[in-house]
């Protein structure tokens, strides 16, 4: 895939950006050594990042006489790129407002999407479940699942596939919906059908105890089912950016939102869209799930999967195991990536 030239006023932008992001991160760092030099920290202990405030993030203390307290922390420059919901250690400051992130503890997942120079950024971590929502308008395209669902198995983290608006479907609707959610029912996939509007036990079982992120094409209702699970989450926000010492400023990515069952929903607009532009042709078919039985028994090591005599994959529709769709859709992809 040829490489995208960039003018040389580009070039001058992103190399003004670069040293502003330099300039910022010695200013965070000096800022940090200063409150580790003075000898005005308290203990280390366990946070977790709530949010992002431009350089400076907000940390929900985990344990000790500070627990459930926010505090707003510099990081060291010496520790990756955080995000909300990562789990870090931190100290507190004297002043009982601030503190400094030292170090930063495995994750169990992260969810990454690509930048605008094509770097893959971490947005959100430690997620449980990605619900995948649909609603009867706009009407889901089967491909685009396939994408998102690609994208949810490279991450590792367990989709969801959840229809939403059930109350407004109309007979023909609801036929075609239910046959495509058997689709993938069949593959493994979990499946819901509700409405944001009706009964949420089924949406609370979803997400009680667990740490869930809601993805999917705008329209389908997304910000519903979240106002339904949190009902005063402009309020929450609100309070984050103007309460527990934390100042009146803006969150610059995702946010963390305890729910009141249990468990929590990070939210963020760049979260609910995120695709697979950024794989190559080995990740995308290692993120069709029913591929993987077949992987490695083609005839032929450089297999395309396409007409090649002895493809274990077509071999496998003409058997029933794979789904034809679900096979053109993946060379459809890449055909589209190689196109890129």
């Amino acid at each position: 895939m040829s490489q995208r030239r960039i003018s040389r006023q580009q070039g001058f932008r992103i190399d003004r950006i670069q040293s502003e992001r330099i300039a910022r991160a010695e200013k965070r760092e000096a800022k940090a050594d200063a409150l580790l030099a003075g000898g005005e920290l308290g203990a280390e202990q366990r946070g977790r990042v709530i949010a992002h405030y431009g350089v400076q993030l907000a940390i929900e203390a985990l344990e000790g006489d500070l627990q459930g307290q926010r505090f707003r922390c510099h990081r060291r420059s010496n520790i990756d790129a955080l995000v909300t919901g990562d789990h870090v250690i931190w100290q507190p400051a004297a002043d009982g407002l601030t503190g400094v992130i030292t170090a930063l503890m495995p994750r169990h997942s992260v969810l990454v999407r690509p930048d605008p120079y094509n770097k893959l950024k971490p947005v959100a971590a430690n997620i449980d479940r990605i619900l995948l929502v649909i609603a009867p308008e706009p009407t889901p395209s089967p491909e685009l699942i396939d994408r998102y669902l690609i994208a949810c198995e490279t991450t590792g983290i367990r989709p969801v596939i959840v229809l939403n608006k059930a109350d407004v479907m109309t007979p023909a609707q609801a036929k075609g919906l239910g046959a495509l959610l058997e689709s993938f029912a069949a593959l493994g996939y979990e499946t819901r059908t509700l409405s944001a509007h009706g009964d949420m036990g089924d949406l609370n079982a979803l997400v009680a105890q667990r740490t869930v992120v809601f993805v999917g094409q705008s329209g389908v209702g997304k910000s519903s089912l979240i106002n339904a699970l949190l009902p005063d989450v402009n309020q929450k926000v609100h309070q984050l950016s103007t309460g527990s010492k934390l100042g009146q400023h803006t969150t610059t990515t995702a946010i963390w939102f305890d729910l009141p069952a249990g468990g929590a929903l990070i939210d963020s607009p760049g979260i609910r869209e995120f695709g697979v532009w950024h794989m190559d042709r080995e990740q995308l078919l290692s993120g069709f799930i029913e591929f993987h039985d077949h992987l490695g028994q083609c005839r032929f090591r450089n297999c395309k999967h396409a007409r090649e005599p002895g493809c274990a994959l077509l071999q496998a529709v003409e058997d029933g195991h794979i789904q034809a769709r679900r096979l053109a859709s993946f060379q459809r992809l890449i055909s589209e990536l190689e196109a890129r």
